[in-house]
Formats: structure tokens, C-alpha cells, sequence
């Protein structure tokens, strides 16, 4: 048996991706794509620096054409259900029948809270569910959704998104941090052009590239890792290994991130599993508990948190090292040299408002992570042993 042929148990892979459109001037087809899903008025939701910035929005415009009916360039970090309200308000107002969600993660995710909401028969039942439960409900039948991801964080070929609200802005009582989950969130296309990515600041390119990165990094490891998984994350990782560092440089290579960022991503979020796991579970942990951004938060962490898991597991080890061609011992320094050639930081300590105090706290949260059932058998997932991977990434 090949080296890298570990995958002798059985597995399921039930995924069920979109139409994927790539290359140079790929939003110039998005008229074309919408009119494929019947879509006549789209309404593009965005952040607002990206929605509002003319080298992004405006071939994006020039790409939807006559079918375009607005841009709602309001979105935040925060991901507030306030802003869904506000959208779907809008959505209705327009008449609109398909949403392109323009952006980075956060974008992504509110056009999918959007998206859920808009086709909700009982949207105030919806709203109360969500400030009740943390849970927003998905309806069976959604209007049409093209993503244009303007960063490498992984965040479109999803079938979950995070949602959160805050009591100072009337929609519900308690501020609450939660999300929405469906398969039949998955967008129906994704329209990738590197062309728009390269629009995107550099150092909030780097710090999402890593976010990406380590959906490869983890597809290897996790428990719901398949041969798929395996094949478009060790390929999307060894385009990523190359590409990424170029970022800063000169001449950035954004068309094999891009395509490594496809790659990557393709088959982690299922309607029965995710190959989320650890580093994730940690980046959730720290964001929960400082300001970091979770690119850069998974930038510090990585290296520690994969070796911890090796301590444990030599689950995927060896298709990582054939990967970053490199050998098994050599994995934890490639990913280390990954994240150094994007500039992000080293240290938990560098992180302003974070304290050692807050160690204890920040491994808490990650051991109760939704993502931590998704690592592997034999690797310690308790408080205490998260806390020692985050002193050793301090």
C-alpha cells in the first residue's frame, strides 16, 4: 500500500458543491451566471469599505449590468443581525430574487443570514429563535446566492456562517453570539477573479490567506478527512506553500492562491461534517477573548497547535510532509515558515489587549468549541492541555 494511502476505512463525502467560475475578468460573466439561476434582480451585499471602493464594486457592477438592483455596502465584522434586518428591508423594497455577497468572510456570511431571512414566512419567529437559541432557521427554499470571495480566507464553499447581535440595537433582548447552518446554504456559484483579490490591502490579504491555509492543513487531520479531502487540500496547500510568501513581494502570485484557496476549502463544510478543527477551535478561543483577527490569531497558533495534535496522532502527518515536501518531522516548520513569509506575528504576547490572565479563560472557550469533535482520536482536547499550547504559543 502507498504511504499515503490511510484512508482504508469507510468513509461518505455528501457534497454538494456550486458552479465555480475562475480567471482574469471572471466577474465580467456575472450577468451571465445569475441569469443561469433566474436570477433578474440581484442585490449585491458588501462591506463597507469593499462596497464602496470603485476598483472592486465597479466591475462588479459592469458584471451584473441590467439585472443589478443595489448595493447594500453596510456589512461588519461584527456580522449584526441588525444589518440582516436593515438588508432584507432593502431586498424586499427592490423586489430582488438573488443576492451576490461581495467580500471577505463577514460579507459572506451576513448575505447568507440574509439570504435565510428574506425567504423566512415568519421572520419575527426567526429573529426570536435567533436571540433565544443563538440559532437562526433555514428555510427549505432560498433565493439564489453568487459569491465573490476579495479575499483567501475559504469562507464561500460553506454550508454554515456566524451571526451575532446586540441588545443596544433593538432587535433582541441579550446580545448573542451564534450562527446558521444548512446544506442548502451552499451558494450556487462562486465567481473567483484574482483581478479583484489583488484590490484587497496586503496585510489584510496575508492574515486571511492564513485562515485559508490551515482549512488545508487541518482537511489532513481532521476525522471527516476522506481521499477527496486528501487530493484538493494537499494540492490547494502546496499552491498555497508557494504562493503565499510572494503576497508581499513584488509580483504576487493572487491566481495560484486563489486557485489554492478553491482547492483548500473544497469539501471541508458538508451537510454532515467539517474538517475544521483544532486551529480553528483556537482561533475562535482567542477572537472570543481579544481583538486578534482570526487570520492572525491562527498565524500564532498553528505551529503549536500541530504540535500537539502530532503528540497524539500521526493522522495525516505523512500526506502534509508529501504536501509541503518536506518529511514528517519537517511539518510544523513548514507551516511555521508559511505563516513568517506572510508577516503575521509569532507570539500570543504581541497581542495588545491580551493578557496571560486570559489564557485560562481563552482555553476554556476553545475546549468547548463546536469544532473540537473534529479532532482525532488519541490528541488531548482538555482546558488544561489547550492552555499549555497557548503558553507555548505566548
Amino acid at each position: 500500500m502507498d504511504a499515503l494511502d490511510d484512508r482504508t476505512d469507510e468513509f461518505r463525502f455528501d457534497y454538494r458543491p456550486p458552479a465555480i467560475r475562475y480567471g482574469d475578468g471572471a466577474v465580467d460573466a456575472l450577468g451571465e451566471e445569475l441569469e443561469r439561476h433566474g436570477v433578474t434582480t440581484a442585490f449585491v451585499v458588501a462591506g463597507r469599505t469593499t462596497g464602496r471602493e470603485p476598483a472592486v464594486i465597479d466591475p462588479v457592477r459592469d458584471g451584473i449590468a441590467g439585472a443589478l438592483g443595489d448595493v447594500f455596502a453596510e456589512t461588519t465584522p461584527e456580522k449584526r443581525l441588525a444589518t440582516v434586518v436593515a438588508a432584507v428591508e432593502r431586498y424586499d423594497e427592490l423586489g430582488a430574487d438573488g443576492i451576490v455577497a461581495l467580500g471577505g468572510g463577514s460579507s459572506l456570511d451576513v448575505a447568507k443570514a440574509v439570504r435565510a431571512l428574506a425567504a423566512s414566512d415568519d421572520r419575527a419567529g426567526a429573529i426570536e429563535t435567533f436571540g433565544a437559541t443563538g440559532g437562526l432557521p433555514v428555510p427549505p427554499d432560498l433565493d439564489p446566492l453568487v459569491v465573490v470571495p476579495t479575499t483567501l480566507a475559504g469562507a464561500d464553499l460553506s454550508v454554515g456562517a456566524g451571526l451575532t447581535a446586540a441588545a443596544e440595537n433593538g432587535v433582541v433582548d441579550r446580545d448573542v453570539a451564534g450562527g446558521l447552518s444548512a446544506p442548502q446554504l451552499i451558494p450556487d456559484a462562486g465567481v473567483y477573479d484574482p483581478a479583484i483579490v489583488a484590490t484587497t490591502p496586503t496585510g489584510v490579504l496575508c492574515a486571511s490567506a492564513m485562515n485559508g491555509f490551515d482549512k488545508g492543513i487541518e482537511s489532513a487531520y481532521a476525522r471527516a478527512a476522506t481521499p477527496i479531502t486528501d487530493g484538493t487540500g494537499a494540492r490547494g496547500v502546496r499552491l498555497l506553500q508557494d504562493a503565499l510568501p510572494t503576497l508581499r513581494g513584488d509580483d504576487p502570485a493572487y491566481g495560484r492562491a486563489l486557485r489554492g484557496t478553491i482547492l483548500v476549502q473544497y469539501g471541508t463544510s458538508r451537510p454532515d461534517a467539517s474538517t475544521l478543527a483544532l486551529i480553528h477551535a483556537f482561533g475562535h478561543g482567542l477572537t472570543a477573548h481579544s481583538s486578534i483577527q482570526q487570520g492572525a490569531a491562527h498565524g500564532v497558533v498553528a505551529p503549536h497547535a500541530l504540535e500537539h495534535v502530532f503528540a497524539g496522532t500521526t493522522a495525516g502527518r505523512t500526506l502534509l510532509a508529501d504536501a509541503l515536501e518536506t518529511d514528517p518531522d519537517g511539518v510544523v516548520d513548514a507551516v511555521a515558515a508559511v505563516r513568517d513569509g506572510l508577516g503575521l506575528g509569532a507570539h500570543l504576547r504581541e497581542t495588545p489587549d491580551l493578557d496571560e490572565d486570559d489564557l485560562p479563560a481563552v482555553a476554556e472557550t476553545t475546549a468547548e468549541d463546536h469544532l473540537i469533535p473534529n479532532v482525532p482520536d488519541g490528541v488531548d482536547v482538555s482546558a488544561a492541555a489547550l492552555e499549555d499550547v497557548l503558553w507555548a504559543a505566548w
